[in-house]
């Protein structure tokens, strides 16, 4: 089951999500800051799905990567998880200011491009530090077989780390989010706008689908740092496995919701894949013109030769 969850995960998030980069580069140039940041998101959703191969040979078998791979596959996991986090409280704040606060957002428009580009790195930097501890204490280990999974010095500062991870990296900005997106829509209710600002439902649906994959997951790690009891519930064992697996699916699911949701997205898509097909298509009458012209001269070449030999 995980296995083939996380092989179907890895080939469609690897496709959509380099759509996604190419599009936005490419095609819209990077024209606002919203574009910036799901590259951004984008960028973190690639180097995630690239941990997925690991994850499945191991689900299937068991972990022989050795403790570098190891540290390295869980810190980019969390790596992910938090740059996701900040870049999607970073666009909800960015499309706070640009709704609730639309002069400003106006006026300061080249400033905020750069601010904004300044941000995308600290983002970056930030959750490089809260993936330290996953590169630094993950480690393989052997049970009834070989597994990746973090050893902390002692049970108190995996809690405390954990504590401070969930808060500052998850928790204070899901309620810096829910705040914001409160006070948009209500400001959008009261102009009947909503019309007018299309990507908001695409940014809202990503940020709904990064919070329902992710907070079961690691709500379950942290519950059994707290009560050990969880250690040996099968059950609780389980549900980790599930919402795990759930977890994981995200790296996939950003370029579907743009497909659906954005329109723009859409045709760029179709466009993308109409120049494709087109290219392919030039490729063939060039392949059958070449075939053709040295059928032509392989011809003209044997009438020559019958010439040259036969008697006249």
């Amino acid at each position: 089951f995980l296995p083939c969850m996380y092989a179907l995960a890895f080939v469609f998030g690897l496709i959509g999500n380099a759509l996604v980069i190419i599009i936005y580069i490419f095609c819209e140039k990077l024209k606002t800051l919203t574009d910036v940041f799901l590259v951004s998101l984008a960028t973190a959703d690639l180097l995630f799905l690239s941990t997925l191969p690991f994850w499945a040979y191991s689900a299937a078998h068991e972990w022989i990567f050795g403790s570098v791979t190891c540290k390295i596959i869980r810190g980019l996991y969390t790596l992910n998880l938090y740059t996701s986090m900040l870049t999607l409280t970073c666009i909800t704040i960015e499309r706070f200011i640009a709704i609730v606060q639309a002069t400003k957002a106006h006026v300061n428009q080249a400033k905020r491009m750069v601010w904004g580009k300044v941000i995308c790195i600290l983002v970056w930097v930030m959750s490089v530090v809260f993936a330290i501890p996953q590169f630094i204490y993950s480690t393989q280990s052997t049970y009834d077989k070989s597994i990746c999974h973090a050893t902390y010095p002692s049970r108190l500062v995996e809690l405390v780390l954990k504590v401070l991870q969930m808060t500052l990296g998850f928790l204070i900005p899901l309620l810096t989010m829910i705040i914001c997106y409160s006070i948009i829509i209500k400001t959008l209710l009261h102009a009947r706008s909503f019309q007018k600002h299309k990507s908001l439902k695409i940014i809202f649906s990503v940020v709904v689908v990064f919070i329902l994959t992710q907070l079961p997951y690691n709500f379950l790690i942290l519950l059994r740092n707290i009560y050990l009891e969880f250690y040996l519930d099968y059950n609780y064992d389980a549900a980790v496995v599930i919402t795990e697996a759930i977890a994981y699916l995200h790296g996939c699911l950003n370029p579907i919701l743009y497909f659906f949701i954005g329109a723009k997205f859409r045709k760029n898509v179709q466009k993308i894949m109409k120049n494709i097909r087109h290219v392919k298509h030039q490729g063939f009458m060039k392949q059958w013109q070449t075939t053709e012209e040295n059928i032509n001269q392989s011809s003209n070449k044997y009438q020559l030769s019958l010439t040259t030999f036969l008697p006249p």
